[in-house]
């Protein structure tokens, strides 16, 4: 699951490591709102908040989107050169190694919220929030060439659109595209399932538990990862 990448992956290999990572990252999202009342990964709303702020004159707040954005981005950018550096030294897991960095640094955050207060805390947790939801969406995209975004709900239910567009288009493909087509819908519809159900615990989870659930959370993370990177090292064969 995360191990092979790009053409090496099947769609039931995709779509376990979208069901997975989506139930976090929804889950890190929601909580996230819970409890700092913004969207960590909501770049499209970050975006158009920020537009809107600068429009009306409210400039510090506009440079506080604008930090969520950028550390969006940041995130991305730094899994980019972790993979990379991966490549160039041929280390098969890592991607497992990305995530696992994911996990270590929600515990950080998690622990940052449990013991300082949310005055000096909150700004800090909330843009390492975003970076992490870069990273994460970052390394599930390299992975899988793009099929699999996992808290970017907007090109998922774009997905799903065009895949209904191409099934409900009678002759527009041969058998087997449109089997591969249906196995895509599927894979889309399920990310967007996963992503909402991660949204309801995340909230949940908050509400009983405060920042623990931020916690378990990483744990899940831990237990998707550590499996694989122990089987990056296994001998091929």
């Amino acid at each position: 699951m995360l191990i092979h990448a790009g053409a090496d992956r099947s769609v039931s290999v995709d779509l376990r490591l979208a069901v997975w990572l989506a139930l976090a990252a929804g889950a890190v999202n929601a909580a996230g709102f819970r409890a700092l009342g913004y969207f960590s990964a909501n770049m499209t709303g970050n975006v158009s908040t920020l537009s809107d702020m600068l429009a009306l004159g409210r400039i510090g707040t506009a440079l506080w989107f604008f930090l969520l954005v950028l550390a969006f981005v940041l995130g991305a950018f730094v899994s980019g050169l972790l993979i990379e550096a991966g490549h160039r030294r041929r280390i098969r897991g890592i991607y497992a190694f990305s995530i696992l960095l994911e996990a270590a640094l929600l515990v950080v955050l998690a622990l940052m919220d449990l013991y300082w207060s949310v005055a000096f805390a909150g700004h800090v947790m909330l843009i390492g929030l975003s970076a992490l939801m870069g990273l994460q969406n970052a390394a599930t995209t390299r992975i899988s060439d793009g099929r699999v975004r996992t808290s970017h709900v907007s090109g998922i239910a774009t997905d799903i659109g065009l895949e209904l567009a191409a099934l409900a288009s009678p002759g527009a493909a041969p058998h087997d595209t449109r089997r591969l087509v249906a196995a895509r819908l599927g894979l889309h519809l399920a990310t967007l399932l996963a992503f909402f159900g991660g949204g309801l615990a995340g909230v949940w989870g908050y509400e009983l538990t405060g920042p623990v659930v931020f916690l378990a959370v990483a744990l899940l993370l831990f237990a998707l990862a550590v499996p694989q990177l122990r089987r990056s090292f296994a001998p091929e064969g």
